[in-house]
């Protein structure tokens, strides 16, 4: 056996991987957490648990973990559904089914399915500055049609925009994509707890809302690209995505695949739901007292801001109750409601009676999406 000791590794060609037993190195960044996709593979779904959700107004309605779809308040609609169907390699997709088809497609109108990666975890981009890297994403795509389709990059203001394309040339087959985009020198990107860039797929998007794929504009509201397919015009059409990665250099490498406990404490930085019974105790500290009383319950992990809305369920899944158990008296269902929150943890109340002893048992789910 032979030993070969290097101090360096280079590619042959400047800005491609280094390939060491058929595997593809990245040409830059990290070999861990180059993903800046939060559940690439579809694999968590805490909100629906694999059922299909229907997307039929503009407001953001979540499938799977991170990934949301919108469209409109009336004309075509769309479902958003997670799928045990899916390239080798991965156990889950997302299926984009048209279940009410728009074949006139307002000028200002969107069907779109989207991923907002925060500004935290795109700092290295640089975009913005001199300095902006190229950036690399793919993904794996199967739909009822063929063509070209489209998407595109946006910021958190949508005035810096990137249309995209890629073709599907075989109906119902999964084919892998990649698309290599030269970083943005202009613009904002924030570098916070805001968006900091969002990756869209284009389902259908209006004649105002597209431009010319393959360089940046600075025209606003642009989702998607000239010339590309619109998925919503076609009655049942299905587009299926899985294997979503973006990362820093300009080749794609292999998905980085995490352990599930990882990936899932990722999705409940925006959004966790908890399926077990939490209890709080409250008591009266003394007869005259009968005011509120809270204890805090913690979240799972500390969340991207103070959740928009934490909604509670009583033990037979009732939204906005809470179950309500004295010492030695029998339990009821009641409204129930926050009393504070925070990042890390949130308080529910109820007024206690003079001396009372009691406890409430609830399930709650906190969301704090981009």
């Amino acid at each position: 056996m032979s030993t070969i000791k290097v101090t360096n590794v280079n590619p042959p060609t400047a800005g491609n991987p280094v390939n060491i037993n058929g595997l593809a190195y990245p040409s830059a960044g990290p070999l861990s957490s180059r993903n800046k996709i939060i559940n690439g593979d579809m694999r968590i779904d805490q909100r629906n648990a694999g059922a299909a959700v229907t997307v039929n107004s503009t407001a953001n309605t979540y499938g799977v973990d991170r990934w949301f779809g919108s469209g409109q308040n009336t004309d075509g609609v769309f479902t958003i559904d997670q799928t045990t169907d899916a390239p080798d390699g991965f156990t889950n997709s997302t299926r984009i089914t048209v279940t009410t088809a728009d074949a006139s497609i307002g000028a200002t109108q969107n069907y779109l399915f989207r991923q907002a990666i925060e500004g935290n975890n795109v700092y290295d981009l640089d975009f913005g500055t001199a300095s902006a890297k190229t950036i690399t994403f793919s993904f794996w795509v199967r739909s009822s049609l063929t063509g070209t389709f489209g998407g595109a990059l946006n910021n958190a203001a949508n005035d810096r925009n990137y249309p995209f394309t890629y073709s599907i040339s075989a109906a119902n087959t999964w084919e892998y994509k990649t698309v290599t985009v030269t970083g943005d020198t202009t613009g904002t990107w924030l570098t916070d707890t805001g968006r900091g860039i969002t990756l869209t797929f284009q389902i259908g998007v209006g004649s105002s809302r597209v431009a010319t794929a393959g360089s940046w504009t600075g025209t606003s509201l642009v989702y998607g690209a000239t010339g590309a397919t619109n998925v919503i015009e076609t009655l049942n059409a299905t587009l299926d995505i899985t294997g979503v990665q973006l990362e820093v250099g300009s080749v794609a490498t292999p998905f980085e695949h995490r352990s599930y406990g990882d990936e899932l404490a990722r999705c409940q930085r925006y959004f966790c739901k908890n399926g077990s019974d939490c209890f709080v105790t409250l008591m009266a500290q003394s007869a005259s007292d009968n005011i509120t009383k809270s204890n805090s319950t913690g979240f799972p992990v500390t969340m991207r801001a103070q959740p928009g809305t934490i909604t509670l369920y009583d033990i037979v899944g009732t939204s906005g109750q809470v179950h309500y158990q004295t010492k030695g008296g029998p339990g009821s269902n009641i409204a129930g409601s926050i009393y504070e929150s925070s990042t890390t943890h949130f308080s529910v109340r109820k007024t206690a009676a003079a001396n009372e002893e009691a406890q409430i048992i609830f399930r709650y789910e906190a969301s704090a999406e981009l």
